[in-house]
């Protein structure tokens, strides 16, 4: 039979703080785990989509990507051009 040591507070709650820290670690990694697999399958159906559209669609998130740092390029010179305007002598 053998004789089990009575340990002291604070290594029964080190114990236990590393013990929860095991199960929060591999908690963690399995959430990893799952994301990322839900975005390589989100990755592989939008690929699979890609190659099936026809072109003019493929093309689409480009033409809006270059129509929306148009619009944003023209706002920023519009208030660039506000600020440097003197206010008018009364």
């Amino acid at each position: 039979m053998r004789l089990r040591r009575n340990r002291s507070k604070t290594s029964r709650l080190t114990r236990a703080l590393a013990t929860y820290l095991k199960f929060k670690a591999m908690a963690k990694a399995f959430k990893a785990v799952r994301k990322s697999a839900k975005g390589l399958a989100a990755y592989k159906a939008t690929k699979t989509a890609a190659k099936k559209a026809p072109a003019p669609v493929k093309a689409l998130p480009v033409v809006a990507g270059v129509g929306a740092a148009g619009a944003a390029g023209a706002v920023a010179a519009r208030r660039k051009r506000q600020q440097h305007k003197e206010p008018a002598p009364v």
